[in-house]
């Protein structure tokens, strides 16, 4: 029936074979406690953590249009994201860090009000291990008469870094729907991923400062180029009472060298967003024998941009490897979900 949201199972991931995922696997996940764990919540929520400290949380329940990140905290403890523009209700899509396309087969998934959804089908695999916390499920991508238009696989790794940093790192994966011949993404500066930074990092309604990876500078400059990161930092509160006191902490959002128009556009503003725009020059066309995999990193850290430090997380994001999704062999686990051998 096309009235009613019903998820298709089917993997875009490569299905490796199962018993390789098996020695992927840490000891943490069987019996030892590990650093980085992944701790579902009730009201459709998933908890981030390192060190039983929460980093970031999932929400991906129904009374929203789609799924979101909240908080992402920088490493004070702040959040480093907001609900919301500061000052324009037209604006409240902008739920901290979300996935969205707003010319999807002509739809727009960006905006509120419009009868799209995106949905949450089910969680594949939550794995813990002191190097990392990965999350992998599946989203549909559903039109206002409910039928599903696309199909996007997630996988969020929480991963720990030196100084109390952190980096929250994202492999998303569009594919049609089963029976469905091809997905059109349409040209647009809005989609796939974005993220809304606290009322005081902005640099409109704060002191932040927006700086790309050429070492370019503020909205007029910066819009619609190319670059490989996009820095947004500036002031948070941290602490509360008398402990309060202001630090500057900020966002490197990084594109993969893997990842199709490499390095991407960028659509930002200085009222304080800034996403990812992979169709902003051209559009896009997403088929079963051609999935659309790309993959971003968010890295938390303290301090104002520094180029160097930038630098070398995106080396390392650059040679880490990408991750796989496969029905599991072991005992009470129906898939797994671990890095693949290569890129």
């Amino acid at each position: 029936m096309t009235n009613q949201i019903k998820p298709t199972f089917s993997l875009c991931f490569v299905f490796l074979m199962a018993m390789s995922f098996v020695e992927h696997c840490s000891a943490a996940e069987d019996g030892d406690i590990p650093r980085c764990q992944i701790v579902p919540l009730p009201e459709h929520q998933v908890s981030f953590q390192i060190d039983g400290v929460e980093k970031l949380r999932w929400h991906y329940g129904t009374e929203y249009p789609r799924p979101f990140f909240f908080p992402f905290n920088g490493p004070s403890g702040s959040t480093l994201t907001r609900m919301g523009h500061p000052g324009a209700q037209n604006h409240d899509h902008h739920r901290s860090v979300w996935f969205a396309h707003n010319k999807v087969n002509g739809l727009d998934f960006w905006a509120d009000g419009r009868g799209t959804q995106i949905r949450q089908q089910m969680w594949y695999a939550y794995r813990d291990g002191d190097d990392e916390a990965i999350m992998a499920s599946v989203t549909g991508w559903y039109g206002e008469d409910k039928t599903e238009v696309m199909t996007q696989d997630i996988v969020a790794a929480l991963i720990p870094l030196e100084d109390d940093e952190h980096a929250l790192e994202l492999q998303i994966t569009m594919r049609p729907p089963e029976n469905v011949p091809q997905v059109s993404l349409e040209q647009t500066n809005f989609g796939f991923l974005a993220v809304r930074v606290a009322k005081s990092i902005s640099a409109h309604f704060g002191r932040g400062k927006l700086i790309n990876s050429e070492g370019q500078q503020d909205e007029e400059n910066i819009f619609g180029k190319p670059a490989r990161w996009m820095d947004y930092s500036g002031s948070v509160a941290a602490g509360h009472g008398k402990e309060r006191k202001t630090v500057v902490e900020g966002i490197t959002f990084f594109d993969h060298p893997t990842n199709p128009r490499y390095p991407t556009h960028w659509h930002l503003r200085e009222d304080g967003w800034m996403g990812a725009s992979f169709c902003m020059k051209e559009g896009y066309t997403i088929t079963s024998a051609k999935p659309l995999e790309l993959r971003y990193l968010l890295h938390s850290h303290s301090g104002a941009y520094a180029p160097k430090r930038a630098a070398a997380v995106h080396r390392q994001f650059a040679a880490r490897k990408g991750f796989d999704v496969a029905k599991s062999a072991r005992k009470h686990r129906q898939f797994e979900v671990a890095r693949r051998a290569s890129q």
